[in-house]
């Protein structure tokens, strides 16, 4: 039966290795699987007050929603959990990241400095497209591991936003540097993420008089108090760092019209895109969405429907062309190619002009506006 409960009964035995840590709401230790040869670390929910054990059990079930909905080179990865509701205990299985935190590691590596900065927009760029805020971004919540990747960790403040209005709360914590007047509205967004990134590099820069950082003209766009004077998020700054990247990256005369055949085609078959409608920017599953297009369409000379074209790129509602614009099929497959003969940087350089393109068609709420004339009666 659908309904019949599986029970897992035999333990799974782990060498204790080390203690990592110790806090006001349980400890950290590292673990080894003997079995496969592998190091954990393993998070236990244990608040020394047995009054915070309860007030505080909801959070950390919350922390083991988020990390199972990530998957990012950049973002720690939890392989387990163990919960014990009736006891207000719990334990998260997680990656060991065998490094230290960034401020140590800048220190040592000043060198890695533009590496690491770029790596740390693009994962705090994917919890934005998540719609996950850490909401506590300090110095010893960012790892860096020996062979120079980043990691963002320790989600126990984080929140999945579902509405605005979930916006609308800051968290008190000891911050370490000043505050964005932000949170003089009592409010904390991506925007916010977005200053306490800069200023930690701010921070680390100033500290080791480090002189090679050349993202200097972004930072400073990351760092203003006043919200109205900084970048509003982190796919923005990834935007730039792309663009800088681009001034050294060329593009042959066969590449460029390929990419403009595709790209006005694409933005002549959408009319309207609604404001929460999100581009999907990962390369890779762009490739794989057209491959599967163009299989299905191989024989015909145009899409069956555009709609089959735009749903590789946008994830929301749109407004589309279908009856007035014929997509021929080789087209398609010539920006397939496109896209696999590039290298990586190359890649990211076009569907970061595509996302640019897109932006410029005009948006629309998705509430009823009763004097418009895309109203079908």
């Amino acid at each position: 039966m659908t309904d019949d409960i599986i029970e897992f009964t035999r333990m799974k035995p782990f060498k204790l290795i080390e203690k990592i840590g110790q806090g006001a709401f349980g400890k950290t230790v590292l673990l080894k699987d003997e079995i496969i040869d592998e190091l954990f670390v393993c998070k236990k929910y244990s608040p020394y007050s047995d009054k915070l054990k309860e007030e505080f059990f909801d959070n950390f079930k919350n922390e083991i929603k988020l990390l199972h909905l990530l998957y990012h080179k950049n973002v720690v990865r939890v392989f387990n959990y163990y919960l014990y509701p009736e006891n207000f205990l719990g334990y998260i299985l997680m990656e060991h990241i065998n490094g230290t935190d960034i401020e140590s590691y800048l220190k040592e590596y000043p060198e890695n400095i533009n590496d690491i900065f770029s790596q740390l927009i693009s994962g705090f760029r994917y919890l934005e497209e998540l719609d996950i805020l850490h909401r506590d971004i300090r110095p010893y919540n960012i790892m860096v591991t020996n062979d120079g990747t980043a990691k963002i960790i320790d989600f126990g403040f984080g929140k999945k936003i579902h509405y605005e209005q979930d916006f609308d709360k800051s968290i008190s914590l000891n911050w370490w540097c000043d505050t964005p007047d932000d949170f003089l509205d009592k409010k904390y967004t991506f925007q916010t993420e977005v200053y306490f990134i800069g200023k930690l590099f701010e921070k680390i820069i100033i500290e080791n008089g480090i002189e090679q950082f050349k993202y200097k003209d972004l930072l400073l766009q990351m760092i203003p108090k006043n919200s109205k004077h900084r970048l509003e998020s982190f796919n923005t700054c990834h935007k730039l760092i792309l663009n800088q990247k681009a001034l050294g990256i060329k593009f042959n005369d066969l590449e460029i019209q390929t990419y403009r055949n595709f790209s006005n085609t694409l933005s002549n078959i959408i009319l309207k895109i609604e404001h929460s409608t999100k581009f999907n920017n990962n390369s890779e599953q762009i490739i794989k969405k057209l491959e599967i297009l163009h299989k299905n369409t191989m024989l015909e000379e145009y899409l069956p429907k555009t709609s089959m074209l735009s749903g590789c790129f946008l994830e929301g509602n749109y407004y589309y062309e279908n009856d007035h614009y014929n997509v021929y099929v080789t087209e398609v497959n010539d920006f397939i190619q496109l896209l696999k003969n590039c290298s990586q940087e190359k890649r990211n350089i076009i569907i970061n002009n595509l996302e640019t393109k897109l932006d410029a068609i005009p948006q629309y709420s998705d509430e009823f506006d009763f004097d418009s004339d895309d109203i079908p009666f």
